[in-house]
């Protein structure tokens, strides 16, 4: 019996069609390694064709790779740079009581054998996409350990300023396994803080000890220990990474690297500042692959949603989102500026830094050394024609002022400030210099938001809060028993830490005739957010009890961000 094609098979499970057939199959052989760049060209799914290609070597299909099926002393016996080049994998299947190499492509058995005499061992093949092996290798193939980076650093009796630093830019650092050791001390530090999801990586010096800790989900937790003597190497080796000045140790420093961990492009923001025990280093971690969420993602109410597509609607105006640093502000207006792109809208954005880059959006970086400021960069971004304008932050009159006059003159306008709610931005507006009639007739919406972090739905369980605490949630104990409340435990799914992710609480306030009326006559921020509320306006707090009830988060993470809010009774 002669095995159908894997071109037949696609067509069989009516994958492809018969004119996509026709054509693949006539464009090149399916044995050979161009096969799967045809497939890709022709828009061919790479789950489809892993699943055509199981079926034609009668071996499992795996769509996905978890830590469960790996097994980390077998997966060390191999070079990182083999299982990626050759994109394989060894896992354990359920089933199957050897090893089993998962490949991309089973037609090319060479790799297979090898790393069959490699292990010495028979094995099994399955089938899986090959984006699913790479995310795979590079999530848990075993990296040397805290342990092991310190115990190397230890055998190091000096660490001299001499030390090769050479450049990283172009590499990944997790191919750098024979480098030295604070240069592989560094690179774990950061591919730790990339592992399990870090913003944001400090390293502090204290009198007997240098402490590296890492902010996940914005909370800090402590990471490896290093000696106090390599304290001067190690910094050093940050700021040639990040083209500082490291014989410069009494001035606060700021430098940028770019550098690949996993095939991942980092893009890192470096502080240094110098304390009473030596400089301490912060690091801004940005992934230039990580991708913006939709604007019906982000977990809006109906009523909100439907409001702020109403405001983004609008030919003219400002809206403004609002929040302290670190609260999402950015990635909301990436996912309202991704809504309104289009061929045919003009689209200028000046950022501090630009975090995602927008494909049909004309991006600029702000560069205040070189009089590159926000104000500068605007008031040449008018002379380009723009529909649309997203000014990262609003942080002086200058640029409020051209913002305003940018929304006066037919301009969308999209911007940032840092006020506790939404009805507070209108004070501080006025409090810059900017006169109200120009903010009442300016503003269209003004959006307050706050991140909560998110229960692990591998571990959260319920329970029953007390009395005190629903009070000053503003839950009735009446209320409560038609709630079903969870708390964090913690498992290895999350760190331990019970929460996993966030998800950000809004406040959305239009610019209605009662907001504007109090606006010009510059009324408290209380009377301009009750006139608010009776126009329908959500504060952040309710919000949280919504995502409450759904079991999203838990009573003490929104009363972290939200228990300030004015209105609550």
């Amino acid at each position: 019996m002669i095995k159908k094609s894997v071109v037949q098979i696609l067509l069989d499970r009516n994958f492809i069609d018969k004119q996509k057939a026709d054509a693949l199959a006539a464009a090149c052989d399916e044995k050979s390694s161009a096969f799967f760049k045809c497939s890709k060209e022709f828009g061919i799914d790479e789950q489809h064709l892993a699943q055509a290609l199981a079926e034609k070597f009668e071996c499992p299909y795996v769509s996905e790779i978890t830590e469960q099926m790996t097994d980390p002393e077998v997966i060390s016996q191999i070079p990182l740079k083999f299982l990626r080049e050759q994109v394989i994998m060894p896992i354990q299947l359920e089933g199957h009581a050897g090893v089993t190499l998962v490949s991309a492509n089973p037609f090319n058995f060479q790799p297979l054998d090898e790393l069959s005499l490699l292990l010495k061992i028979p094995y099994d093949v399955a089938v899986a996409p090959q984006s699913a092996i790479i995310d795979a290798i590079n999530k848990f193939y075993p990296y040397e350990s805290s342990k092991e980076v310190i115990e190397g650093l230890e055998e190091e009796k000096e660490f001299s300023s001499d030390l090769d630093f050479a450049a990283i830019n172009e590499e990944d650092i997790l191919g750098m396994a024979s480098e030295a050791p604070i240069i592989k001390l560094v690179n774990h530090i950061l591919y730790q803080g990339v592992k399990q999801g870090a913003s944001d990586i400090h390293i502090e010096p204290f009198e007997k000890e240098l402490r590296v800790r890492y902010r996940i989900d914005g909370i800090l937790y402590p990471g490896i220990v290093p000696p106090k003597r390599a304290q001067a190497a190690i910094i050093s080796r940050i700021k040639i990474m990040g083209n500082m000045n490291i014989a410069e140790k009494r001035h606060p420093q700021g430098g940028r690297i770019q550098i690949k961990i996993a095939d991942k492009a980092i893009d890192i923001r470096v502080s240094v500042l110098p304390t009473v025990y030596g400089e301490r280093v912060v690091m801004r971690l940005l992934d230039k692959a990580k991708t913006f969420k939709q604007l019906d993602e982000l977990g809006l109410s109906q009523r909100d949603y439907r409001v702020l597509i109403q405001s983004i609607e609008q030919p003219n105006g400002i809206i403004l989102v609002t929040g302290p640093t670190g609260s999402g502000k950015t990635s909301t207006l990436y996912a309202i500026l991704n809504k309104l792109n289009s061929p045919d809208v003009n689209i200028v954005t000046v950022e501090d830094p630009v975090e995602y880059q927008m494909v049909g959006i004309g991006q600029v970086q702000v560069q205040d050394k070189i009089g590159l400021t926000f104000a500068a960069v605007l008031r040449e971004i008018l002379r380009q024609d723009p529909d649309i304008v997203m000014i990262g932050e609003t942080r002086d009159q200058e640029t409020a002022q051209i913002a305003i006059q940018a929304s006066l003159t037919g301009h969308l306008v999209l911007t940032t400030l840092h006020t506790n709610s939404a009805a507070a931005s209108i004070t501080r507006l006025i409090d810059m210099g900017i006169e109200p009639f120009l903010i009442a007739s300016s503003l269209v919406a003004i959006m307050a938001q706050r991140l909560v972090r998110k229960l692990c739905e591998s571990c959260k369980q319920k329970y029953t809060p007390t009395p005190e605490v629903l009070k000053r949630i503003g839950i009735s104990e009446k209320e409560a028993q038609s709630i079903t409340f969870y708390k964090p435990v913690g498992c290895k799914d999350c760190l331990q830490n019970g929460y996993s992710g966030r998800i950000p609480l809004f406040e959305i306030m239009t610019m209605s005739n009662a907001v504007a009326r109090l606006t010009i006559e510059r009324a408290d921020t209380k009377l301009i957010q009750q006139a608010a509320l009776q126009d329908g306006m959500t504060l952040l707090i309710h919000d949280g009890i919504e995502k409450i009830k759904k079991g999203i988060t838990t009573i003490e993470e929104v009363l972290s961000v939200a228990t300030n809010q004015e209105g609550l009774e």
